[in-house]
Parts: C-alpha cells; structure tokens; sequence
C-alpha cells in the first residue's frame, strides 16, 4: 500500500502545471473531456510500463543505497522543475484525422516522453520493487491531476491561480525528497552529520529556487 500510495502522490504532484496537464486542459477545450481523460489513462498506461520497466532493472544494477540516494534527490529537481513551470510548443495546436481520443492520445503519448512524471515513474520503480503498484499508483495519479487540470482549467481557473497550485506541488515534492535523504543516512550517520547535510541541501535547493523563478517570471 505503500508503495501505491507514494507513487500516486508524487506524480499527482509532478503534474501539477505540468506540459502534460495543460495539454490536457488545451484538448478538454476542443473535446469531450471524458474522452480526453480516457486518452490520457490509455496513453500514461503505456508510457509508464516502459518507465516502470526501465527503472526495474535500472535497480537491478545498481546497489539499492545509491538507488535510494538519488531518487530522492530526483524528487527535489523535479520540485525545481515544477516551479519552472511548462509551456506547450503547439502539441494542441496539431490538426489531426484521426479521431479526438487517438489525437490526445498519440499527442499525450508523445509530450510524456522525457517528462518529468515520466522520469518520476522511473524513479519510483527502481526504488520500489513492485512494479504493479507502481504503474497502477503513477497512473491514477496522472489522471486525477489531469482531471483536476481540466477541472481548473474549464471551470475554477479564474478562482485558482495556477501559480498557487504550481508551488504547492513544488514544495511537497522537494519535501518528501528531503525525508527520502533522511530516512537513508538516519540509520547510518549521527544526527550532527544528518542535520549538516539537509542544511547543505537545503540551502542549495532555496538558491536554485529563487534563480529558477526568477527565471520563470522573466519568461512570462
């Protein structure tokens, strides 16, 4: 249940303002929204089996300590990467002659490629060894956050600023990237050194989040 519960909570947070979910919200604008929702699962069940897969034997691989490492410093990145924020590049824009769920399909397919959910998914499975739950736990949460962006996007975007919900996402993400280094050195380091290095990493993370929205607010 664990591993469920993780996984649909960190990409449910990746998502959030992620070039996925404002897909999501461009094509509910042109759509059916429950066709676009069911083009989305169908899309994230695909994507996220070969992500799952890669992080699986990326694990097998790799002694689980240095897995564990860096997937939780993957959580912080991905938490800078949410601040940045993401713009679609005209992937709704694509005129298609196929029908609306295989245009937002083969379209979300596509922009999930190298995202950072895509990534996240990776993560989490060469963290967790239960791939089932994990596939299972990254796709329910890429369609509630993208049934959310629809959501917001048709109905509450003029009472729910965007920015709002984009840092909310990036701050409980990098924390639960800074519990994941704790719960690894807790068992293995004196409070001292455990303490020094979330200081470190926090400190770090704060001057990178403040270089990265700046850098946001520039491009807006």
């Amino acid at each position: 249940m664990t591993t469920f519960l993780t996984s649909f909570l960190f990409v449910l947070l990746a998502e959030m303002g992620d070039k996925t979910q404002l897909l999501s919200m461009a094509f509910a604008t042109k759509y059916n929204a429950a066709k676009v929702l069911f083009a989305v699962f169908i899309a994230t069940v695909v994507n996220h089996a070969f992500a799952v897969l890669a992080g699986h034997y990326l694990a097998a691989f790799i002694p689980m300590d240095i897995v564990a490492v860096a997937a939780s410093l993957s959580f912080v990145l991905f938490g800078l990467w949410t601040i940045r924020g993401d713009k679609l590049e005209g992937e709704d824009k694509r005129e298609s002659k196929f029908g609306p769920i295989i245009t937002v399909t083969i379209a979300f397919f596509l922009a999930e490629m190298g995202d950072k959910t895509q990534l996240a998914t990776v993560s989490l499975a060469a963290k967790y060894s239960n791939m089932e739950l994990v596939l299972l736990g990254t796709t329910i949460g890429m369609v509630v956050a993208d049934g959310i962006g629809i959501i917001v996007g048709i109905v509450l975007r003029k009472h729910i600023p965007e920015r709002t919900l984009k840092w909310c996402s990036a701050l409980l993400f990098m924390f639960f990237g800074f519990y994941g280094v704790f719960e690894y050195m807790e068992e293995k380091y004196s409070l001292t050194v455990i303490s020094l290095v979330l200081l470190i990493l926090a400190i770090i993370s704060g001057i990178l989040t403040y270089l990265v929205s700046r850098r946001a607010q520039i491009a807006d």
